[in-house]
């Protein structure tokens, strides 16, 4: 493994620089928008702009990586990036941070393409659930230690954006230099919705539900905090506790998850996020309540990949990235609504509306749940389980390095120890040999 991981290193550096960039500007755009006097629904709208990009982009980014390559686009869209973010810092027109809250959505789900199918041809497919592991763990860890970069200035000012798109542009320097072989092809799993919907229409909700929940986290819960009265320190300390709480908890619950029914699993995780959702209207600045919210984050953070696994139970083989894709795309739509619908009750009904939004959409997805539970007593056999992986949203070319995703036809690139060089023509295919299965 640590052969792969040395080779890899590359990818990894370019992931973390990164996400601490992207961790950085999605909570700051929330703070430096409040400071400019926007309209809690407005911000609501301009986190919800972001996942529109994020969807797009999932569409758009297959033609670019094709016509021009994979370090090419990763170049490019970090470029990109880099604009957006600082872009921002220029306007105080809602209407242009909307407008760069799309680019900027569509330039990330590119870059976060590049770098996923990088590491899918690069691995073996004995490898592939371990790194799929890492990257998940590398990801939430990057995003929560950005939240620790508010504190070197106030929101208001121009240097958090400054250097938001420094790491931005800091993350083309890995990958641009290494020389790993680039993938020969990048393509979009064919999603048959319908076949999908009559397997797993739960999994599907569920994604649907969890982007509602977390795409309100993502973009309001910095205001939630501000609006409590937290510095820029504290909000960061809160987002922090909740992205660590969902990384710790993904292994425990996805561990217990693949030994029980996983419906009844995710009414429980709901169950006690219910619970802590409506305890979070009485939040303060305590070790309690950084211990609450770390609590929230573990479960709200582990209702997304046990739907995935879920859906994994009930499809087919040859349905398995399909059916991920379509999990991932209703986590997008609802991720790209969420934020718009919470925000609008913040501003009506004041800051516990947040909170009360979390705990009214679990709330309504128990009940489906529930219902199901009752509808269907039998299960697939123990024998037919797939497994569940640690993930945060992602792309469908990250899905397909699920440990329970069918294999590729290609023949898979191998990893020297020593270099990240390509292997001599003659040793390739012996390489290729030992790497299998």
């Amino acid at each position: 493994m640590r052969v792969h991981l040395r080779a890899l290193a590359a990818l990894f550096a370019g992931i973390t620089l990164l996400l601490l960039g992207n961790g950085l500007l999605n909570t700051l755009v929330t703070l430096a928008g409040e400071a400019r006097g926007f309209s809690t629904t407005l911000l609501g709208v301009l986190s919800s702009g972001y996942f529109v990009g994020f969807l797009l982009g999932i569409f758009l980014v297959v033609p670019v990586i094709r016509r021009v390559g994979h370090i090419r686009t990763f170049a490019f869209m970090s470029a990109l990036a880099a604009v957006a973010a600082l872009a921002l810092a220029l306007s105080d027109s809602p209407w242009v941070w909307l407008g760069l809250r799309v680019l900027y959505g569509i330039t990330l789900v590119a870059l976060y393409a590049v770098i996923e199918s990088w590491l899918n041809a690069a691995v073996p497919p004995e490898r592939r659930g371990m790194v799929f592991a890492l990257y998940t763990m590398v990801s939430l860890g990057a995003i929560a230690a950005a939240q620790q970069l508010l504190r070197l200035d106030s929101p208001a000012t121009f240097t958090l954006f400054v250097l938001g798109g420094i790491l931005l542009c800091l993350a083309l320097t890995p990958v641009t230099l290494t020389r790993l072989p680039q993938p020969d092809t990048l393509s979009m799993p064919r999603l048959d919705l319908r076949i999908i919907w009559k397997l797993a229409p739960l999994a599907l909700t569920t994604s649907l539900f969890s982007g509602l929940v977390l795409g309100a986290f993502w973009g309001l819960m910095p205001l939630y905090g501000s609006m409590m009265g937290l510095s820029s320190g504290g909000i960061g300390m809160l987002m922090s506790a909740a992205i660590l709480g969902g990384a710790i908890g993904q292994l425990p619950i996805g561990y217990y998850s693949d030994r029980h029914d996983r419906r009844r699993v995710l009414a429980s995780v709901m169950a006690v996020a219910i619970v802590v959702s409506l305890f979070l209207t009485v939040f303060e600045d305590s070790v309690f309540s950084w211990g609450l919210i770390a609590v929230w984050g573990a479960m709200v953070f582990a209702l997304y990949p046990i739907a995935v696994a879920y859906m994994v139970d009930r499809v087919d083989t040859e349905h398995i990235v399909s059916g991920s894709s379509a999990a991932l795309m209703a986590f997008g739509i609802g991720a790209a609504i969420g934020p718009t619908v919470a925000g609008a009750l913040m501003e009506a009904l004041g800051r516990d509306a947040l909170p009360a939004y979390f705990a009214a959409c679990l709330l309504i997805m128990m009940v489906i749940l529930t219902a199901s539970v009752r509808r269907r007593a039998e299960e697939v056999p123990v024998d037919d389980l797939g497994h569940f992986s640690p993930m945060l949203r992602s792309t469908p070319q990250a899905l397909e390095m699920m440990p329970d995703a069918p294999e590729h036809s290609e023949e898979q690139v191998p990893v020297e120890a020593e270099d990240d060089l390509p292997p001599e023509p003659e040793t390739t295919e012996t390489g290729a040999e030992t790497l299998r299965p």
